[in-house]
């Protein structure tokens, strides 16, 4: 498994990383197959969020714990990310100092540990006051309840906004990316070209803003066809991409799932891809594509079959 390091927080990572989101219904024999298989394939990362799972918040979080039963000596050897923010009761965001505490006391407690590793702000509140964020990461930090911070979501100017006043480096951005949704890539290779749709900036450079201030690219919904709307594997939408999905898998011995996160694992940004699969043998699959060693060819080759303009 390709590792990456995640700067500012002194974490060697894997580029693929397992999402937990969809277990609360799973019993714990499951969960169980999908941390083993996540761990077989070089995963040791896992990512949460406080408001994932149905009903009260912290529900996968609780099921994580209570499926696995680790030890403290497990728990130091895997990497826990969590998300706070957002309030399901609206819904709406909360960046108060008040909230963000209240949720990583209770995704402590959910999860059965004493820190998370990495703490991200779950999509931009437009109502944040940056203030308010630098003291709750002051006191986290400080207690040893939180190791690193970052974002979801985020824009340059959001994130220069909370820089402004949090002293902590934000070490990761999480971000919407598959082959067929790709904005923050496609818009670059077509600025400037006057009535391309592609041409248009609608994340304003986040890809080279990370790239530039080391903050981490993690990319969520690896192979959804856009925002939520099914995946594009195997799907009639989109028959010339599968077909040169399945000729390269075909060459490299890997399913298509390989394929996939390879395109994202192969750009020099040093990404990491989040899984939201609760299949063990999806996992292993998508895993495989850590290291399959797309040329420059190929990956373009992906890009245009997925709809995107090369000028």
């Amino acid at each position: 498994m390709k590792s990456i390091t995640i700067k500012g927080a002194g974490i060697e990572a894997p580029a693929i990383v397992t999402g937990v989101m969809r277990i609360q219904e799973k019993s714990d024999a499951e969960v169980r197959a999908l941390f083993d298989a996540s761990l077989e394939s070089g995963i040791d990362f896992f990512d949460h969020a406080d408001i994932y799972g149905a009903g009260a918040a912290h529900g996968c979080e609780a099921r994580f714990a209570e499926a696995l039963q680790l030890t403290p000596a497990q728990r130091s050897e895997i990497t826990l990310q969590t998300k706070a923010g957002i309030v399901k009761d609206g819904p709406y965001f909360d960046f108060s100092h008040a909230h963000i505490i209240r949720a990583v006391e209770g995704s402590l407690r959910a999860l059965r540990t004493d820190y998370i590793d990495i703490l991200l702000l779950h999509r931009p509140d437009a109502l944040v006051e940056p203030e308010e964020v630098a003291r709750a990461f002051d006191e986290l930090e400080a207690a040893g309840k939180v190791r690193a911070f970052g974002v979801s979501n985020h824009t340059p100017l959001q994130i220069e906004l909370l820089k402004r006043y949090v002293r902590q480096p934000l070490v990761a951005n999480q971000l919407q990316l598959s082959i067929t949704h790709a904005p923050i890539v496609a818009q670059g290779v077509a600025m400037n070209m006057t009535g391309e749709a592609q041409s248009i900036s609608r994340d304003l450079g986040i890809l080279d803003y990370c790239r530039l201030h080391d903050i981490t690219i993690q990319a969520w919904s690896p192979f959804q066809a856009a925002f939520f709307n099914g995946v594009f594997l195997g799907n009639p939408d989109y028959p010339e991409l599968n077909a040169v999905i399945d000729r390269l898998a075909a060459e490299y011995g890997v399913p298509a799932e390989a394929i996939a996160t390879a395109w994202i694992v192969r750009h020099p940004a040093d990404m990491q891809v989040v899984l939201g699969t609760t299949s063990p043998d999806r996992v292993r699959a998508a895993a495989l594509g850590a290291d399959v060693p797309l040329t420059r060819p190929q990956w373009y080759e992906l890009y245009r079959a997925a709809g995107h303009l090369v000028p």
